[in-house]
């Protein structure tokens, strides 16, 4: 973003600068490149703002298997994943990936219960960061806008307008998907539990598909208008009211979801291995936004959510699309994942 605003979270943590180095020893860390259990370590140094080796256990004389090894000064340290997180945690404390509290919710009661309300939950948090970075760099755009009169400012400014069309269609596409996998998958099972319930969480997604939809032609018809003009001006604070009144229903939206509607999972007489069935089910319909829209998803999330995230992928999906989505999130540092977050 531009101008005076507090720069977005980044998806990654930057790389310790020269000067830091001295203090915050090299990792070295040993795995198999395409190995879930490596992978996942992989992303969890990379929240971690330390200079990072990977080295690829085909090329050593290490195990084949998936065992990730992991060297930080005179220490040596593998095992399971969470003896690897918690070592990294201690060692590197900020910020932190392991949630040491209980999440706040009484009904989330076993770890399969967990897991599907989490994915709706988690998916409400990324999916309100973002409309909150846009709609901060919005008002900034319509500041700088009424003060541009210099060419090459206007020039950035509809650059800068078209990057923000961008990432708002990439919202626009997990919010769309998001809301399919409940009216696909939870909203029936609530039905079960209180019939007619979810009707008005229907009802305000058929609300915010219309205003979502008045956001991408307004965004639209400011990238033919000529910057820096009264007109322009006018559509860009007609642009950020529609966006605010996005964000306030969304504010409404998921907060009655969470307090009325996931509560019924505990008395929906789902099985365990249905419940488990439905994560996998909801991880299908938002098929976009767990391959391409990946990154642009956990970027939402704070580190400790992301980690959370991660891990109810890894029990609930098969090995080698678990990786795959993995890999997404690894191979992007050095691919424009990292730059993602510089918006």
């Amino acid at each position: 973003m531009g101008g005076c605003l507090p720069k977005p979270r980044k998806l990654f943590a930057e790389i310790a600068p020269a000067d830091h180095v001295g203090s915050c020893p090299k990792v070295r860390l040993y795995g198999l490149p395409s190995g879930i259990r490596t992978s996942y370590i992989r992303v969890a140094l990379l929240f971690k703002a330390v200079p990072l080796q990977f080295i690829s256990s085909e090329d050593t004389n290490l195990s084949s298997a998936d065992i990730p090894i992991l060297q930080c000064g005179p220490d040596t340290v593998s095992g399971s994943s969470d003896i690897l997180l918690s070592y990294i945690d201690a060692r590197f404390p900020n910020p932190p990936l392991l949630r040491r509290t209980q999440y706040g919710l009484s009904y989330l009661q076993n770890q399969s219960m967990q897991s599907i309300v989490l994915v709706v939950i988690l998916h409400h948090k990324s999916i309100t960061w973002h409309i909150e970075t846009l709609v901060k760099w919005l008002e900034d755009l319509c500041t700088r806008g009424a003060s541009t009169s210099v060419d090459s400012s206007i020039r950035s400014l509809r650059m800068e307008v078209r990057k923000f069309g961008g990432c708002y269609s990439h919202l626009r596409e997990v919010m769309l998907e998001h809301a399919q996998m409940e009216e696909k998958i939870i909203f029936p099972v609530m039905e079960r539990a209180d019939q007619g319930l979810s009707a008005d969480a229907n009802d305000h997604h058929a609300r915010d598909f219309a205003i979502m939809n008045g956001i991408k032609e307004a965004i639209k018809s400011i990238g033919v208008l000529e910057a820096g003009n009264l007109v322009y001006q006018e559509a860009l604070f007609d642009l950020l009211n529609r966006l605010k009144t996005l964000q306030d229903n969304c504010k409404e939206h998921f907060g009655e979801e969470e307090r009325e509607l996931l509560p019924l999972f505990e008395v929906a007489g789902l099985s365990k291995e249905g419940r488990e069935r439905m994560v996998e089910q909801c991880l299908d319909v938002m098929e976009v936004t767990h391959s391409r829209l990946f990154p642009f998803l956990i970027e939402g999330l704070l580190p400790q959510d992301a980690m959370q995230y991660l891990d109810i992928l890894i029990r609930s999906l098969d090995k080698d699309r678990a990786a795959t989505m993995l890999l997404t999130l690894v191979g992007g540092r050095n691919e424009g994942i990292h730059a993602l977050g510089h918006r």
